[in-house]
């Protein structure tokens, strides 16, 4: 039964079990974080009705919440849950085993009609292992490799349930840069092409779709793509699917902004950009926002030659909407310290980092406003959903790491294969070894 709690009320212990609808909770005493750009609050509240948040921020001396569960931080460390963007989560369970891993499909004769959401696990392992480092929602797609287009990526949710895929073909994922240059048969110059004559085979099917596949779109238009290959992009050059487009050199960004004046509906979004500082001005004016991978800072490729790790700091600066990626798609537990780096790199003459509030909201409200989640996702504010993290430590720092972990008001297990192995060697008794472990 609820009850009236005054905000200096005890914690309420919680079972330690997930439960299997989401709480009302108030957590109190907190140093709480947005996740929007500010500052953290110090001895703020936040407080969780129906899987959504009704209140985050400063609670007035006094005030007093209907809830069935108040949990007191102490002090700690409270944020909204990190949004990874352009991830491989829940597409493979051990990457080096082929029959266990659906990120590329290079043997298929299909390209953009690739659906993500039709693979996802919701029991990976490294589900489980990001939702213990704080990530709630992730976007996750197949990557290129038999042709420049990725396929469809999905939006989805890390709280294990059966029903991980919040938005199924929410972005479409193509590659402009090197790779995609080798793919479309060993230039750049190929992938636009094909690129273009891709976007000119679905815009001939526009308000045709789902007709009849023996219709046939006409000979001097199809030229590459199969049927479901065209109408995959149909929503792409209706501007109601974005198109996630990997380029790192300047080039080939300002041919990648060209795209607009030809294709004006698209909703582009670049991912990489690692010279994306040398023409942030460009960026800015399109309106175009970045998914830019925080640690490069050498070049590892010839297209990187500008690399900086500034890179972010000076396209956020020029106003372009930034949200911050890890290089390694199945291990984005590292934005954290990426986003930590940022925040560093202030400190180092003539570099250009970010403000700790812009920093976090680079992994949490940023990513979650350019995956079409704005104001839902990676943001504690009225109607948000109740993801909430509380941390041991600043979660910008290296050694920090969630002790509580709600996803949609629900409290998560932070256990996995990882912290298993953990427990079962930290203190092993080498007298249960096998016999022939005996010498």
């Amino acid at each position: 039964m609820k009850r009236l709690l005054p905000l200096a009320a005890s914690a309420v212990a919680l079972c330690a079990a997930a439960p299997a609808l989401a709480q009302d909770m108030v957590i109190t005493n907190a140093r709480l974080v947005l996740g929007d750009g500010s500052a953290p609050i110090e001895g703020g509240a936040v407080i969780v009705d129906d899987g959504k948040v009704v209140f985050a921020g400063k609670p007035a001396p006094g005030q007093a919440f209907t809830t069935d569960v108040v949990i007191d931080a102490g002090g700690a460390w409270v944020t909204p849950g990190i949004f990874a963007t352009v991830t491989s989560l829940g597409l493979a369970d051990v990457s080096a085993v082929g029959e266990s891993n659906d990120i590329t499909a290079s043997g298929s004769p299909f390209s953009a009609a690739l659906d993500a959401a039709a693979s996802i696990n919701p029991t990976s392992q490294h589900i489980l292992v990001h939702r213990a480092a704080g990530i709630t929602r992730a976007a996750t797609t197949t990557l290129p490799s038999g042709s420049i287009f990725a396929g469809q990526g999905a939006i989805i949710d890390l709280d294990g349930d059966a029903k991980a895929v919040m938005q199924a073909r929410a972005f479409q994922m193509v590659d402009l840069g090197e790779g995609g240059g080798q793919r479309a048969g060993g230039s750049r110059v190929a992938a636009h092409v094909l690129l273009r004559a891709a976007l000119r085979e679905a815009q001939a099917l526009v308000g045709k779709t789902g007709i009849p596949e023996t219709t046939e779109i006409g000979k001097n238009d199809e030229v590459l793509l199969s049927r479901f290959d065209a109408e995959a992009l149909v929503p792409v050059v209706t501007g109601t699917q974005k198109l996630y487009v990997a380029v790192e050199r300047a080039a080939d960004i300002r041919a990648v902004l060209a795209l607009k004046g030809d294709y004006p509906k698209l909703d582009l979004v670049l991912v990489g950009a690692s010279e994306g500082w040398l023409v942030a001005e460009a960026i800015a004016a399109a309106g175009v926002p970045v998914i830019a991978n925080g640690l490069n800072d050498l070049p590892e490729t010839f297209e990187q030659l500008g690399a900086t790790q500034s890179n972010a700091g000076r396209l956020a600066r020029a106003g372009v909407k930034v949200a911050i990626n890890a290089s390694a798609m199945q291990n984005p537990r590292r934005l954290q310290q990426v986003a930590g780096n940022l925040v560093a790199l202030n400190r180092v003459p003539g570099a250009t980092g970010m403000e700790w509030g812009k920093a976090f909201a680079a992994i949490s409200s940023v990513p979650a406003e350019i995956s079409g989640m704005g104001g839902k996702a990676g943001v504690l504010k009225p109607g948000a959903l109740g993801d909430v993290v509380v941390w041991d430590g600043d979660p910008l720092e290296v050694g920090s790491v969630p002790t509580q972990v709600f996803i949609g008001g629900v409290k998560q297990s932070l256990e996995s294969h990882q912290s298993g192995l953990r427990d079962r060697y930290r203190d092993l008794d080498e007298s249960d070894l096998p016999k022939a472990y005996d010498w």
